[in-house]
């Protein structure tokens, strides 16, 4: 997949494993419906990394609160995680808001799992990446939370719309599409929001003196230059399917899974463009 990926082999997974120097992963929302967690386990039974990042909303509390939906590839997906760990790779989380009870233990180690509410990453070729989730350059999060509530059971009514249409999609020999990402970024409103969440994050890593952020959030992926400041979004595991791995060279890629294959389009710095949230 990757010029200086390592390959081994893994004895739970079907075949040999690419091995990443580091691998960050976001908004997975274990514990919801529309979690593609079938999807990522796939993805990390042939995916390995020395280092594995989880930029926030691993967890949705906000959903749990209000019912749980726990088939058992939320386990498993788990269970795959700490199986890492002990495999000997080191595994950082930084809570995002829907798992921000999280945060009042960062600082700390459980399971052999690293909280920090933020941290640098230093790239092969040297580059300093700050990491974070994001969630506190949304204005809606930080200073209207009950709008952002509004707004998560909005979302999560598009979202299950996505599961009858690509029924009927595959029946028709179609391959998989979001309503949800097609509706969200259709809206002029919600194009220019991710324009400035994504200049707010990339002055953040200015002012932290950094050569780039990595962040989540807004289920966007991305790979882009701002003002000189590499900006890195991890997407989610809800709609995009997308993580960015960094192989043993410095480089980094944003990957796209589906149907457990990467998609056909893999973006790294020389495209410097944002990959959409769903095709």
């Amino acid at each position: 997949m990757l010029d200086t990926a390592l390959w081994t082999l893994d004895e739970s997974s079907d075949g040999p494993t690419t091995r990443h120097r580091a691998m960050f992963i976001s908004d997975i929302h274990l514990g919801t419906r529309a979690s593609q967690a079938h999807q990522l386990l796939e993805f990390l039974k042939v995916n390995d990394a020395d280092t594995i990042y989880l930029v926030g909303d691993i967890v949705d509390f906000w959903r749990v609160k209000r019912g749980p939906v726990w088939p058992q590839a939320h386990n498993d997906v788990l269970q795959k995680l700490m199986r890492k760990v002990r495999k000997g790779s080191r595994i950082v989380y930084v809570p995002g808001n829907h798992d921000e009870g999280l945060r009042d233990y960062c600082g700390t180690h459980f399971g052999g799992i690293e909280l920090h509410r933020r941290c640098i990453h230093e790239t092969a070729d040297g580059k300093r990446l700050l990491v974070m989730h994001g969630d506190e350059f949304d204005v809606v999060v930080r200073y209207a939370r009950w709008l952002a509530l509004l707004g998560d059971h909005s979302y999560e009514l598009a979202l299950s719309c996505n599961a009858p249409l690509n029924w009927v999609r595959r029946r028709l020999g179609f391959g998989y599409w979001s309503l949800s990402a097609y509706l969200k970024l259709r809206l002029k409103q919600a194009v220019n929001f991710i324009g400035e969440f994504e200049h707010a994050l990339a002055q953040e890593a200015q002012r932290s003196d950094v050569d780039g952020v990595v962040c989540g959030h807004i289920h966007h992926a991305a790979d882009r230059m701002i003002n000189g400041v590499r900006y890195l979004n991890c997407g989610d595991w809800v709609e995009s399917c997308t993580a960015l791995v960094e192989d043993h060279g410095g480089q980094i890629s944003l990957i796209r899974w589906r149907d457990g294959q990467p998609h056909p389009l893999m973006e790294n710095a020389a495209a410097g463009d944002a990959m959409p949230a769903a095709a």
